[in-house]
């Protein structure tokens, strides 16, 4: 591991290590920085460039690379910000799926994660799962009640379906009176207490499939945040939190 200079943020308890670039990582660097033990700790790795626009890119804990993170794209949001990197709070950023809007307000940020589509069922081991498409892929589950389900063992053991090829995030979701509850499992990570995409993939379920209404209020392990349909693309609105700064010393 060579010597690094980090933020470590969080939102909704999705935690990254956020770090300035342009910046080239290895698999065994990210896996190490996001080890909980022996590491820093966290979900996955964010890399944000003061570009033109503003880029980001994520990789998950195991260093596999990702197509979108909505919750990672809320705190580098909040980062290029605070750094001065727009005068302006409203502005767009690079990303792996194409240029996405943020808003960053003294509350809270609220970021565009693109087209959300339903795209089919899968029945996995007798149970029909709601695919959605939110620039990566989902699989949702109605349950009675997400706490009852064994996520950790019902997650991971998808990802060697032949359904899901490149792997797949599975949401566990419950209707409540203000919107969805759920919980997540991340490919290339594991359960997580939030998931920004998984969030939208949940509400568009619970919008088209079970008549809620947008903008859908999202209960997570790690609090709550919303997400809105407009002219068919899904805004992701929530917290994003410093947790602390610090270096990486090389070895």
């Amino acid at each position: 591991m060579r010597s690094l200079k980090f933020t470590k943020m969080q939102g909704l308890g999705n935690d990254f290590v956020v770090l300035e670039g342009p910046l080239a990582l290895s698999t065994q660097e990210i896996q190490e920085l996001c080890d909980r033990r022996f590491g820093i700790g966290a979900d996955g790795v964010l890399v944000v460039s003061q570009l033109d626009p503003i880029r980001m890119e994520y990789w998950n804990a195991d260093g596999s690379a990702a197509e979108m993170c909505g919750n990672g794209l809320r705190c580098v949001a909040r980062y290029a910000y605070d750094k001065g990197w727009s005068a302006d709070r409203n502005f767009p950023m690079a990303t792996p799926v194409g240029e996405r809007l943020v808003r960053v307000f003294d509350e809270g940020v609220e970021v565009q994660l693109g087209e959300a589509e339903l795209t089919g069922e899968a029945t996995i081991d007798g149970t029909v799962y709601q695919l959605v498409d939110v620039g990566n892929p989902h699989a949702v589950l109605v349950v009675v009640d997400p706490s009852d389900v064994d996520v950790e063992g019902v997650g991971s053991s998808m990802q060697s379906s032949p359904e899901f090829e490149a792997g797949v995030n599975v949401e566990f979701i419950t209707l409540t009176e203000t919107g969805v509850e759920m919980r997540v499992w991340e490919r290339g990570v594991g359960e997580t207490m939030a998931c920004g995409t998984g969030m939208a993939a949940a509400a568009l379920v619970a919008t088209e499939a079970n008549g809620v209404s947008s903008p859908v209020e999202v209960k997570v392990p790690g609090g709550v945040g919303s997400v809105d349909f407009r002219d068919g693309t899904a805004w992701l609105r929530g917290p994003a939190d410093y947790v602390f700064t610090g270096s990486v010393a090389g070895r």
